[in-house]
């Protein structure tokens, strides 16, 4: 067991819910910022449980309050296989945490007079537009069939930044449109972004853009529309509005041959079973998936939490606008059936709507995602929080590992 008061090579950091800029890599004692030192120590205890179990090869956690990183700590192994210690610049499958980051460029081009959150998708990528919503009827003899009509109003780019837009991942779910994705292999990563668009827009929607929240595919057609409107790569896109600003130098769609050896591994689960396949890291994928395929580390992805605590800028440099950043980290499903209860989703984000409800702890305001390997970030406005859990286990296990994370981190806030 392992546990850093901040032994991280960082440069100066700005951070803060209140314009209270806090500079890394300047650490606190827990007590200094309102945390409670034995119940960090209680989440180590926990989780190295998790290691000597076989739930988690290893684990990096941060959390930072009022303007300091106040706690670090890493456990168990980067790569089982190889006996590798975990470390504090392992690089990880972030997945789903890709999303906030398209998001933010996305936003950028708002605030550059480029595009409107109002914009019908089919704007930038026309063959969307010809999508038809499927409604499955079920005839007398029990078989099943697709009927295809138009959807009642168009894809709008807000549609997709809040997974509202008819989209969805096949994988999560039985019905034939679920399926049609699975056999049409969307998300492949031999195909370039450009044919995963194309291929997309032969398959129906699931439901008409607007009417409800479904997690899927949506910010996949996002990371398109960037390199159409931007002219490069989503990567090099990437990299110019977000990575090199930010100075994020391990993020990216590929890990170099350089950097493979710092790579996080999946283990075998306890009983000898393997844990979920992940993508390799270096297998030069055409697929630059902008809803779930950058490679990252704690660090790196401290500096991006870091920008949007301190309200869009970091280090003189400001990414958005702070007014964007209010407007990303609102609520934009409403009383749209799919979310849970007291957890709304903004262009991004999944943003805390109620103290009660919700079956976490938290604060109204609070936001964040999570990553398909078990990956999860917040951001905490009021109490001034941010916390940060990087993994690489299996679907099993993932949900209710960093669940129990957030809930401990709560718990641990004093004042």
């Amino acid at each position: 067991m392992k546990t850093i008061v901040l032994a991280l090579a960082l440069s100066a950091v700005a951070v803060g819910a209140n314009a209270q800029e806090w500079v890394l890599p300047m650490a606190a004692k827990p007590e200094d910022v309102g945390l409670s030192s034995a119940r960090l120590k209680r989440i180590e205890a926990v989780t190295q449980k998790h290691v000597d179990d076989g739930l988690v090869p290893g684990v990096v956690m941060l959390v930072a309050r009022r303007g300091k990183v106040a706690w670090v700590s890493t456990l168990g192994k980067r790569d089982v296989a190889q006996g590798d210690p975990m470390k504090a610049d392992s690089i990880f499958r972030i997945y789903s945490m890709t999303k906030p980051i398209v998001s933010i460029a996305v936003l950028q081009m708002v605030e550059e007079g480029r595009l409107q959150v109002s914009d019908p998708v089919a704007k930038f990528l026309p063959e969307i537009g010809g999508m038809k919503v499927a409604q499955e009827k079920t005839a007398a003899d029990g078989t099943h069939s697709l009927l295809l009509s138009d959807p009642e109003r168009p894809m709008t780019v807000q549609d997709l930044l809040r997974h509202t837009s008819g989209l969805i991942y096949g994988g999560r779910g039985a019905s034939l449109v679920n399926k049609a994705y699975v056999a049409a292999k969307i998300g492949d990563r031999s195909m370039s972004n450009q044919e995963f668009v194309a291929k997309l827009s032969t398959l129906p929607l699931r439901f008409s853009p607007g009417a409800r929240w479904e997690y899927g595919v949506s910010t996949d057609v996002l990371g398109r529309l960037v390199e159409v409107i931007d002219g490069k790569t989503l990567g090099e896109s990437l990299s110019e509005r977000i990575f090199k600003p930010l100075g994020m130098v391990d993020t990216q769609f590929q890990v170099p041959a350089a950097k493979v050896e710092r790579t996080a591994q999946p283990g075998p689960r306890p009983g000898g079973q393997p844990m979920t396949p992940r993508f390799k890291v270096d297998d030069g994928a055409k697929f630059e998936s902008g809803g779930g395929g950058l490679t990252s580390t704690m660090k790196d992805y401290l500096r991006f939490a870091a920008m949007l605590a301190n309200g869009g800028e970091l280090n003189g440099k400001r990414l958005i606008g702070k007014q964007t950043l209010a407007f990303m980290t609102a609520d934009h499903t409403g009383t749209r059936p799919g979310r849970p209860p007291g957890l709304g989703f903004g262009l991004g984000f999944e943003v805390r709507t109620m103290t009660g409800e919700a079956a976490l702890p938290g604060s109204v305001g609070e936001y964040g995602w999570a990553g398909n390997a078990g990956t999860l970030f917040w951001v905490d406005p009021k109490n001034e929080l941010t916390a940060i859990y990087m993994v690489q286990v299996s679907d099993p296990d993932r949900v209710a590992l960093r669940n129990q994370f957030r809930t401990m981190v709560q718990a641990a806030i004093m004042d």
